[in-house]
């Protein structure tokens, strides 16, 4: 069973940062595009960022500029690096992995709060 596990999720102050990783376990890490979206309460899940197995990348508009998306196959893992953070940022994170279809994770609670 494919397992998506993220990590990092927490409480920082407005113009902070924060770093969330996610593992992926029972997958070919390598095929996969990864991606990181959240939902905050009352509004549809979005975009943040995704990265192909070739390291292209894309973000959401909101997001650009100021979250970094990587990958590291050799750990089967990706994270994105968020700096600047903004109130409008808290949402929950979720990891996602797409071939041929979507996979998620659990999520993780990104606030962003003085």
């Amino acid at each position: 069973q494919v397992h998506l596990v993220e990590s990092g999720g927490g409480l920082v102050q407005p113009g902070g940062s924060l770093r969330l990783s996610c593992v992926a376990s029972n997958i070919i890490f390598n095929i996969y595009t990864m991606g990181w979206y959240r939902q905050a309460p009352g509004k549809q899940r979005e975009l943040v960022a995704t990265i192909t197995p070739y390291d292209n990348t894309d973000y959401g508009d909101s997001v650009k500029g100021r979250f970094t998306i990587s990958r590291d196959n050799s750990r089967n893992s990706v994270a994105l690096q968020m700096s600047s953070l903004k109130p409008e940022d808290t949402a929950v994170y979720y990891c996602s992995a797409s071939y041929t279809n979507t996979l998620w994770g659990q999520g993780t609670q990104v606030t962003v709060s003085s």
